[in-house]
């Protein structure tokens, strides 16, 4: 009966078409979300913020992705993932017009919690249309890889534009143009997402999966990714304000994100090629092994030092994510793929949320080197974890 449907698109039109929409989505996303990095140590002198403050809107925006990502899912099945696609877009465009109308911590906190509320659509809807698009030809851990690492395109050029754009204009006026290109992303995407995809989720499966999944391993990639993204975020955090303190200016900071960034992006493509030609579990121990020694070092290297290192502690810092999440579809159940994903980065997200909020007070406290390097220890425990995920994966094939 599928079969004898007319497609309003090709088919091979229709996977390039999802591919790129999703990328797209990625892209701008992550870059909305990273950007806050640099907004931080200007919002934290203009209206006099404590760190544990500071951590309240960067965790703010991660916990409404957070919180809603199995929402968008559900809602996903009822209206379709366009309109949620499309209307979060929108929503996060939104609410950086809000931030830049912001008087103080009250009305930032409230864009901010807009703002994840619109980006909660972007993963879980996104990663499961290009992969119930590229599922029935192949490539789907090849096309998921791309959508990964557009991510990381958004985070290199967002935050570093930004950086170079607070030199000449404020930030008020800076963020203006950030909800101005949300909105625009959110026609383009409307123009993109062909409309077999967009109808594919109405509770229709063209196919269902195979496999009975592997919840021990699943839980404990769940584990694993919410602590190597709850070390992400709260390293992120604190970043700045290691930067700041060794002499760096709002241009530098904007300039030593781009480059931690860049790291990132080539760190998943690195880290997918290891994981393939040495499994899950070595290349974990190896990136989050590495990333640790380099965030504590970080707290001693002088300014220049620091920022030659960047490029590295970026590739480690960033790789791990691209391993786990291509297990995701290796370990869901029959049928339960978005679902999977919508679980999987509700946690990583969650655990990356909670971080900023929990660190901050630390750093309020005790200091933010103190707090860096309690970061960097929490690393070791994704070690036996990553063997509990292999073992999933090992079982299920």
């Amino acid at each position: 009966m599928n079969d004898a449907v007319a497609l309003p698109v090709p088919e091979t039109s229709a996977r390039r078409r999802s591919l790129i929409a999703g990328c797209s989505a990625h892209a701008i996303h992550d870059g909305l979300t990273d950007v806050i990095y640099v907004l931080l140590p200007i919002w934290q002198a203009q209206f006099g913020m404590t760190y544990a403050q500071v951590g309240l809107l960067r965790g703010a925006y991660s916990g409404m992705m957070a919180v809603f990502q199995l929402m968008a899912s559900r809602a996903a099945k009822r209206w379709g993932r366009t309109p949620m696609l499309v209307g979060g877009t929108a929503l996060a465009g939104v609410a950086y017009l809000l931030v830049g109308q912001a008087t103080g911590l009250g009305m930032l906190l409230l864009a901010l919690l807009l703002g994840g509320l619109g980006a909660s659509t972007q993963h879980p809807l996104a990663s499961s249309m290009i992969t119930d698009t590229y599922e029935g030809g192949g490539g789907v851990k090849e096309a998921l890889s791309q959508y990964n690492f557009s991510g990381d395109i958004g985070k290199t050029l967002i935050p570093g534009l930004v950086g170079l754009l607070l030199t000449v204009i404020s930030w008020r006026a800076s963020v203006t143009l950030l909800g101005l290109l949300g909105l625009a992303a959110a026609g383009l995407l409307w123009w993109l997402i062909p409309t077999q995809t967009a109808a594919s989720t109405s509770g229709k499966t063209a196919k269902t999966l195979v496999g009975s999944g592997s919840v021990s391993g699943l839980r404990a990639l769940i584990v694993t990714g919410t602590l190597d993204s709850a070390v992400r975020m709260g390293f992120l955090t604190f970043l700045p304000f290691l930067l700041q303190a060794k002499g760096a200016g709002t241009a530098g900071i904007g300039l030593a994100l781009t480059m931690l960034f860049i790291g990132g992006a080539f760190g998943k493509l690195l880290c997918g090629y290891l994981g393939a030609r040495i499994g899950m579990m070595k290349t974990v121990w190896l990136t989050e092994t590495s990333t640790a020694v380099l965030i504590v070092a970080a707290v001693y290297l002088p300014l220049t030092g620091l920022m030659v290192m960047l490029p590295v502690l970026g590739l480690a810092l960033n790789g791990t994510s691209s391993v786990l999440y291509g297990a995701v579809p290796d370990l869901a159940g029959a049928g339960k793929r978005e679902q999977a994903f919508a679980v999987f980065y509700t946690g990583t997200i969650g655990g990356g949320a909670l971080a900023p909020v929990l660190f901050g007070g630390l750093g309020d406290s005790m200091g933010v080197p103190v707090a860096v390097m309690v970061l960097a220890g929490m690393l070791l425990l994704t070690l036996p974890l990553a063997w509990v995920v292999q073992r999933g994966v090992v079982l299920e094939r």
